[in-house]
């Protein structure tokens, strides 16, 4: 990425950063005396993703002698951006499971596409295991399955 580039997206994210926590203030706090609410989760975001921007814009700071461009890749980034919309359009219908593993799969191999196995081993372990423990463990509530299915 070029320099510039990545000042200003340092600061962007900074920005959101910073608005996630005051934002997590907002959020109502946990009943019966917990310290864990629901706030505490988007703080926390807030923390690293301002930590990470701040580093961000530390690093090209540190390399602004280097005037080494790269080039952008936007083939990799629209396929994942494209598959980012297709997986909030559609978790309610086809589930969080299947949805959740066509989308990883599609991630890993756009990244690297020459491990299939690999990928599809991750994405399969990663997407039952999280409904494992969301759903079966912790009680949570998620759309599991395509809703033909049910």
């Amino acid at each position: 990425m070029s320099i510039k580039f990545d000042r200003i997206a340092a600061v962007v994210f900074l920005a959101v950063g910073v608005l996630f926590m005051i934002g997590s203030k907002h959020l109502a706090s946990s009943s019966y005396g917990s310290k864990v609410g629901p706030d505490i989760f988007p703080f926390i975001l807030g923390i690293i993703l301002s930590l990470l921007s701040i580093r961000l814009f530390y690093e090209s700071l540190r390399t602004q002698g280097q005037g080494k461009k790269e080039v952008l890749q936007y083939k990799p980034f629209l396929i994942i951006f494209a598959a980012t919309l297709i997986y909030i359009l559609t978790l309610e219908t086809i589930g969080y499971v299947i949805t959740t593993f066509l989308f990883l799969f599609i991630c890993f191999q756009t990244m690297e596409r020459k491990k299939w196995i690999t990928s599809i081993i991750i994405s399969a372990g990663f997407s039952g295991a999280v409904y494992y423990l969301f759903v079966g463990l912790l009680k949570g509530k998620l759309p599991g399955w395509p809703i033909w299915f049910s």
